[in-house]
């Protein structure tokens, strides 16, 4: 995951509406399908997939009334965590 990714994604959301991100999320989630995709295009569908859901939680943290810069924060901490402990 990327932070300054998630971060232009959450102020997309926050511009826009995040039906648009979920949407998308749908078409990139179809398209892992197409079995004549290659590791490295699967890895940077992932990739974006997984940035977009990020995007999301950060939004749903503002929402809840979090500060923005806070809830970034939260969330990459959340990640790395997660990452440690693999």
């Amino acid at each position: 995951m990327k932070l300054p990714v998630i971060k232009h994604l959450t102020q997309f959301i926050e511009d826009n509406d995040q039906d648009y991100v979920i949407e998308a999320l749908e078409v990139l989630e179809a398209l892992t399908e197409v079995p004549s995709l290659k590791d490295e295009e699967l890895d940077v569908v992932g990739e974006l997939i997984s940035n977009m859901y990020g995007a999301l939680e950060v939004n749903k943290m503002i929402k809840d009334g979090m500060d923005k810069k806070a809830a970034l924060n939260a969330f990459m901490m959340r990640v790395l965590g997660a990452i440690d402990k693999n």
